[in-house]
């Protein structure tokens, strides 16, 4: 089992900027990949940003240039720093990780999800 702690959400302007961050515990040497997926009020959960253990990286077309995923080996945590936030950025950003790559952009093959933490941007 893996477990999956966030940290970071909060409240910001337009404009601004935040960094999440995700530290993973338990069987870390199972995981292939970790990100970070969204999920708006009435919405689905959507695949934000992902990481492989290489350092390979993804993101949606909607942040690019914007959020920028990194990993610290040593730490098992992965961040998330986001810049120029937009309203629409509003969500619960939840971190998961996942024993193939391949099963990152899928919400339903996600093998771990953390609890989520809040992101709100002001107008």
């Amino acid at each position: 089992q893996v477990q999956l702690v966030e940290s970071g959400g909060g409240l910001v302007q337009a404009g601004g900027s935040l960094r999440l961050s995700c530290a993973a515990s338990g069987s870390i040497s199972s995981i292939a990949a970790m990100g970070w997926y969204r999920q708006a009020p009435g919405k689905q959960r959507d695949l934000v940003a992902g990481i492989t253990t290489g350092g390979n990286t993804d993101y949606v077309d909607s942040v690019k240039g914007r959020f920028t995923i990194s990993r610290d080996n040593a730490k098992n945590t992965v961040y998330l720093q986001m810049n120029s936030l937009k309203p629409e950025d509003t969500a619960v950003y939840y971190c998961v990780a996942v024993r193939r790559s391949s099963r990152f952009y899928s919400a339903s093959m996600v093998d771990y999800w953390g609890q989520g933490t809040q992101v709100t941007v002001s107008s």
